[in-house]
């Protein structure tokens, strides 16, 4: 279909933001001596920075992050209740590891063993959990699958709900963040323990292994994992003023280093990068002329919002296309797309996004559509 390109001036979307501060020159990432990692927005899932980040690896409890997924979603599903009690297994009770000290036939809440396995990385915990959701453990491990292929996680295979070591259980930098993306947005309100500094059960008293919660206070989560084969990893996320990062560090020589790199690389990307808001979900972009239409003009905008990442200070280089067919017939449906929305910096394409009718627009009279097909010979 032909097209025609129009192109809008950033100051569509810039009248209601603050001038941008002059571009800050971008450095290469930090070295932190791990063995893969990975920082994405928050938001836009954009790459900031990252090192083999699609090598497989073992995740050690990093898997917790699954576990508890796929817990967050029964709950929101309402096929589990948070004060909903567990009655603890032999298994559960014997799985070997970082301990939770749940105790065989104790009746535990859903809630308290959620905290156990975020906050004390409790196997016993995990165990637990994924006994009551699926009846056992390895049916368990098939729907922390499932929902990792939905999540997009093809590079991905569980075991286990603990992350003990197995030749089948790995995961990459870019799965897990895409992971820990997916619980930050998709469950807010369960998110938020993952910031809990200490948790008590059976008067013992465990602190979260994220030490990022006491050194930086804009990190307010998510999970710590080691073993022998994985190392010493960590996820991490952070958010200072409206900007989100998600960082992975997998493979590294001690705790000092998981955490001292993530620092690292946060920074790096709270120094360097920023996302913005360009466009409002439900704002008009652009409108379309529509032949034959009970209306003239179509008004075109986003379902959702749009944010794009780049280097800080580059906003004002941003350049907006659109491209649109040279002709548009009635009817139209309101969310319909018509045309395509381009956003790229200094020629490099950073994102397309449909722009879709905002109001639906029928077909128009006889006399109308008449009109316009005589008006369409001239075109």
């Amino acid at each position: 279909m032909p097209v025609i390109l129009a192109v809008f001036s950033i100051l569509l979307f810039a009248l209601s933001l603050p001038a941008t501060a002059a571009e800050i020159p971008v450095p290469a990432p930090p070295v932190i001596g791990a063995k893969s990692y990975l920082v994405i927005d928050g938001i836009t899932g954009h790459e900031i920075a990252s090192l083999n980040p699609d090598e497989r690896l073992a995740p050690a409890s990093l898997t917790k992050l699954m576990t508890a997924y796929v817990v967050f979603a029964s709950l929101q599903d309402e096929s589990l209740r948070l004060d909903e009690d567990v009655v603890v297994s032999e298994k559960a009770w014997r799985t070997p590891g970082s301990r939770m000290f749940i105790e065989v036939g104790n009746r535990v809440s859903i809630e308290d063993l959620l905290l156990g396995t975020i906050v004390q990385s409790g196997n016993d915990a995990s165990v637990a959990l994924a006994e009551h959701v699926a009846g056992t453990e390895a049916v368990f491990a098939e729907m922390m699958n499932r929902y990792a292929a939905q999540l997009g996680m093809s590079a991905s295979h569980f075991e286990n709900a603990t992350g003990l070591p197995d030749d089948e259980h790995y995961t990459t930098a870019r799965d897990m963040a895409t992971l820990a993306r997916a619980i930050v947005n998709d469950f807010p309100d369960y998110y938020r323990w993952y910031s809990v500094r200490e948790f008590e059960y059976n008067n013992i008293k465990q602190p979260n292994r994220n030490s990022l919660l006491w050194r930086d206070p804009s990190v307010d989560g998510m999970k710590t994992g080691h073993t022998d084969d994985a190392g010493y990893c960590l996820v991490s996320s952070a958010k200072r003023e409206d900007m989100r990062l998600v960082a992975v560090v997998m493979g590294t020589a001690s705790a000092k280093a998981r955490v001292d790199g993530s620092q690292a690389l946060l920074n790096y990307g709270f120094r360097f990068f920023e996302t913005r808001l360009l466009y409002q979900g439900g704002e008009q972009v652009a409108e379309a002329r529509v032949w034959k239409a009970a209306h003239e003009m179509t008004p075109l905008g986003l379902p959702e919002d749009l944010y794009i990442t780049m280097p800080r200070g580059s906003y004002d280089r941003l350049k907006s296309v659109l491209h649109m067919p040279t002709t548009v017939l009635a009817p139209l449906a309101k969310g319909q797309p018509v045309g395509e929305l381009e956003i790229s910096l200094d020629g490099k394409p950073l994102v397309s996004e449909p722009l879709r009718a905002l109001n639906e627009n029928p077909v128009g009279s006889i006399w109308q559509r008449a009109k316009d097909s005589v008006s369409l010979w001239f075109e």
